[in-house]
């Protein structure tokens, strides 16, 4: 039955039908399946679906952006559980997340959001385009130990040195550990910007993260 519902689940997103996604994300609660278990088994398995058709260009924004919503809604559906379950953890660290200036890519950033904030960590979210004073002025609002940069471009995967640079002009590194994704980014450019962390998927976000913050 499990594995059945898990794909009904990832099939949901694939077609961005959102209240069909909030159904399932009803009835998974109903069933007391644990929220990370129908995130990470279900919703996110859609997700990583239409991210990969995407990158071969056999599925266009439209449907990006439409799996996009349909997972916001399932994860707003089992927010409040998510929660509940994480009130009597303690906090890993907090996390500073943001699209950065030029990119309105949202998919991604959100579902490591999402991934980092039932693991136990603090997330504020910034969402698209957002200039690097804002990201780093956020930052040392909250006192944060992570800055997530997310980028969906070739054209914008720059911003993410940007930042970097600025914080190394304020003189912020070490102490902010700065953690890069999206579509274009490799290994070498992570290594040649000397960001701090890089992960191609959620799951490995919030292993990086756990990582950056265990070396303090």
């Amino acid at each position: 039955m499990s594995e059945e519902f898990y794909r009904e689940m990832a099939q949901s997103i694939i077609d961005g039908d959102s209240d069909r996604a909030v159904e399932l994300a009803k009835k998974s609660l109903a069933m007391q399946i644990h929220p990370l278990d129908a995130i990470s088994k279900g919703f996110v398995v859609g997700v990583n679906c239409v991210g990969e058709q995407f990158g071969r260009g056999e599925a266009f924004l439209p449907e990006l952006v439409m799996a996009g919503e349909a997972m916001k809604a399932a994860v707003a559906t089992l927010e409040p559980e998510l929660k509940k379950l994480g009130s009597a953890r303690q906090i890993k660290g907090r996390v500073v997340l943001a699209t950065v200036e030029g990119d309105i890519h949202e998919i991604g950033k959100t579902l490591v959001g999402t991934m980092l904030s039932a693991s136990g960590f603090e997330v504020h979210d910034l969402g698209v385009d957002a200039p690097a004073d804002k990201i780093i002025g956020k930052a040392l609002e909250v006192n944060a130990d992570i800055i997530g940069l997310s980028a969906l471009l070739t054209t914008t995967m720059v911003r993410q040195r940007e930042v970097i640079q600025e914080l190394d002009k304020e003189g912020l590194r070490p102490r902010i550990k700065v953690l890069v994704g999206g579509a274009p980014i490799t290994r070498d450019w992570f290594e040649k910007i000397k960001a701090d962390g890089y992960s191609e998927d959620a799951i490995g976000a919030v292993k990086a993260a756990e990582q950056l913050v265990a070396k303090d």
